[in-house]
C-alpha cells in the first residue's frame, strides 16, 4: 500500500472554481482574491484579511511596516520552520531564538528572559495545529515593566507603545481557543496557504489584522494592500476598467499579491472547510485511540476544554529513543510505502544558523521534541483502513529497530 504524506484536497468544486477563473479572462489579483478574504474573515471573525503570495512574504511585509531594521531583535522559537527567522533576517534584524515547551510551542518564560530594549516583536509559532498561549504572551507585553523596556524607533512603534505580537499561524487554520479563533487575541496572525496546508491556494498566505486602538484596521488593510502591489494606488483589475488607467506610486512597496487563479483553489475549499476539518479530526482521533495502548508512544497534545487543534500534523513522539533510532524507524516505515516526515529540524541545527552562532545545546526541549518525533500522514482522503495500516507499520518499525536492539 502506498500512502503519500500530504496530497492536496482537489475535488470537482476546486477544479470548477479554477476553470471559472481561467474562463473569466482574469487570473491575477481580482474578485476571487477578495472573495477568499471575505470567506476567511467570516470564518475567523477578523474583519480585515489580506491575502498574499506566501506566509514568508506576509511576515516580511508586516515586519517592514513595523519598521524593523538592523539592530532590532525579534524573539522566535528555535523549534519552527526556517521561514520564521528568515523573515526577520530579510529585514536586517536579529532573530532571538528561545526554547519551547513539551507541547512544541514557544515557552512564555523563555520569552520573558529574552526581552531586551532592542526587542521590537515576538513571533510565536503554532505547531501542528496546536496554539501558543497567546493570552499569556499578550499579558506579558502589556506588563508595565516590559513596556518600560520598550524603545520605539518608528512611527508605528510609537503608536503601538509596546512589543508587537505577530503570530506564525501557518499550521493553525481552524484551531480555536476558548471556542474562538486565536487571531482575535494576537495583534496580527498569518496563515500559510501553501500546498500542504489544511486550506491551500497552492502558494499563498493570509494576514489577519487585529491591531488595537488607536489603529484603524480598515485603513491599515488598505495601506498594506498597496504595499503588496509595489505601493501602487490601483490594482491591475481596477486599472483595466474604462478610464481607470491613471495610478500613482506612494511608497516603496513589495510585489507579493495573490493571483485569482490561486485564490480559486482556497475559495472552493473554505466553503466546505468544516467538513474537511472534521475528517482530519477523525484521522487524528483514530491515531490517538490506536497508539494509546503503547507505552512507548507519546501522543501529541489533545483537544481540551480550552482549545482544539486544526489537526494539521500528527506529531508522534517515541519515548526513550535516540535521534539515530528515530531515523532508522523512518527508514523502515518508508520501505512499506508509507510516507512520513519530521517537523521540524530545529533552526540551530541548520547550516545557515549554525554559521551565525546558534547552538542546539541551548535549546534542549526543542532538540528532545525533534529527536523523537515522526509526523504521520493526516488529511481528509485517508480512510480508516489506511490509518490502521500506517499504525501497523509504525509498530513494526519500532519492534524491528528498538526491541531488536
Amino acid at each position: 500500500m502506498k500512502i503519500p504524506f500530504s496530497p492536496p484536497y482537489i475535488d470537482e468544486d476546486v477544479i470548477n472554481e479554477v476553470v471559472s477563473s481561467l474562463n473569466s479572462g482574469w487570473i491575477t489579483t481580482g474578485p476571487k482574491v477578495k472573495a477568499l478574504e471575505e470567506e476567511i474573515a467570516n470564518y475567523t471573525g477578523i474583519t480585515n484579511i489580506l491575502c498574499v503570495n506566501s506566509w514568508t512574504s506576509g511576515a516580511i511585509l508586516i515586519l517592514k511596516w513595523l519598521g524593523i531594521k538592523e539592530g532590532d531583535e525579534v524573539i522566535v522559537p528555535a523549534y519552527t520552520y526556517s521561514a520564521t527567522a528568515l523573515a526577520v533576517l530579510h529585514c536586517g534584524a536579529t532573530p532571538i531564538m528561545v526554547d519551547v515547551t513539551e507541547d512544541f510551542v514557544i515557552s512564555v518564560d523563555a520569552i520573558r528572559k529574552a526581552i531586551t530594549s532592542k526587542t521590537k516583536a515576538i513571533m510565536p509559532v503554532d505547531i501542528a495545529g496546536w496554539l501558543c498561549n497567546y493570552q499569556a504572551i499578550m499579558d506579558l507585553v502589556n506588563e508595565q515593566g516590559i513596556i518600560d523596556k520598550f524603545i520605539p524607533e518608528s512611527a508605528i512603534q510609537q503608536k503601538l507603545k509596546r512589543i508587537l505580537v505577530l503570530a506564525d499561524a501557518a499550521h493553525s487554520f481552524g484551531s480555536v481557543m476558548k471556542k474562538k479563533s486565536a487571531t482575535k487575541i494576537s495583534d496580527i496572525s498569518i496563515f500559510s496557504l501553501h500546498a500542504v496546508k489544511n486550506l491551500t491556494t497552492a502558494e499563498g498566505g493570509a494576514i489577519c489584522i487585529n491591531m488595537p486602538k488607536p489603529f484603524d484596521n480598515n485603513e491599515l488593510y488598505s495601506y498594506l494592500r498597496m504595499m503588496t502591489l509595489n505601493g501602487q494606488t490601483k490594482d491591475a483589475f481596477t486599472k483595466t476598467k474604462a478610464g481607470g488607467w491613471r495610478y500613482d506610486i506612494v511608497m516603496q512597496g513589495l510585489k507579493i499579491n495573490m493571483p485569482d487563479i490561486c485564490a480559486a483553489i482556497g475559495l472552493a475549499q473554505i466553503k466546505k472547510y468544516d467538513k474537511l476539518l472534521a475528517e482530519r479530526k477523525r484521522v487524528f482521533q483514530r491515531y490517538s485511540e490506536l497508539f494509546a495502548q503503547y507505552k512507548w508512544a507519546q501522543l501529541p497534545p489533545q483537544d481540551n476544554s480550552l482549545q482544539s487543534s486544526s489537526y494539521h500534523i500528527y506529531a508522534l513522539r517515541i519515548n526513550k529513543i535516540t535521534e539515530n533510532q528515530r531515523d532508522e524507524m523512518i527508514d523502515e516505515i518508508s520501505k512499506t510505502g508509507v510516507a512520513v516526515n519530521v517537523h521540524f529540524i530545529p533552526m540551530p541545527m541548520l547550516s545557515l544558523f549554525k554559521g551565525m552562532g546558534y547552538r542546539i545545546n541551548d535549546f534542549p526541549i526543542a532538540y528532545d521534541n525533534y529527536s523523537r518525533e515522526i509526523s504521520l500522514p493526516i488529511y481528509p482522503q485517508l480512510t480508516n483502513n489506511e490509518v490502521d495500516y500506517i499504525v501497523e507499520q509504525i509498530v513494526l518499525s519500532y519492534n524491528i529497530i528498538i526491541e531488536n536492539h
